[in-house]
C-alpha cells in the first residue's frame, strides 16, 4: 500500500477501575448491556439487543423482532487481553475496516485502547467515514466507562 494514501486510524483509549477480566467480559460478553443502540445500530427501533459471538469466525450482531444483522466478523480472540473485528456495521457493506481492542493491567485497573483502522478500503468515502467514528466511538464508549467505573 502507498503509504500517502493511508488514512490515520481513529484511536480511543480508556482506563477503568474493573480488572483485565472484568474489563473484557463487559466489553464483549455484556456488550448489550452498555451499546447505545438508540444511537448506533441499522434497524433502528427494532432492535432488540446486541451479541458478540466469543470465537475467531464469530459475529458481533444486533437483534430485531425479524433476524439479525451482523456488524463484524470475529478475526481474532485473545481474552482477556485483545480481540480483532472485520467491523461491517451497514445492511449492504461489502468492505470491512479493522477494529482492534486491547486491555492492559494498569496499576488502577484496565486500560482499553480501541483502534479502528483500514479506512482506504472504502476509497473515496474513508476520510467521512473516518471522521464519523472519531465522533461515533468516543459516544459509544461513554456508557462502557459509566458502567465500568
Amino acid at each position: 500500500m502507498n503509504l500517502e494514501n493511508e488514512i490515520k486510524p481513529v484511536v480511543k483509549t480508556r482506563t477503568v477501575s474493573l480488572d483485565i477480566e472484568t474489563a473484557f467480559e463487559l466489553f464483549t460478553r455484556r456488550i448489550g448491556e452498555w451499546w447505545p443502540i438508540d444511537a448506533f445500530s441499522i434497524a433502528g427501533a427494532d432492535v432488540t439487543g446486541v451479541r458478540f459471538e466469543e470465537e475467531v469466525g464469530g459475529r458481533v450482531v444486533e437483534i430485531t423482532s425479524g433476524g439479525e444483522q451482523s456488524w463484524a466478523d470475529v478475526t481474532l480472540w485473545d481474552p482477556p487481553h485483545r480481540f480483532c473485528l472485520a467491523w461491517h456495521p451497514s445492511a449492504d457493506s461489502e468492505v470491512s475496516t479493522d477494529l482492534e481492542v486491547s486491555f492492559a493491567e494498569t496499576e488502577t485497573g484496565t486500560e482499553v485502547r480501541l483502534e479502528h483502522r483500514g479506512w482506504e478500503r472504502l476509497g473515496e468515502n474513508g476520510p467521512a467515514v473516518r471522521e464519523s467514528y472519531q465522533t461515533g466511538w468516543k459516544t459509544v464508549l461513554a456508557p462502557f466507562e459509566d458502567l465500568a467505573g
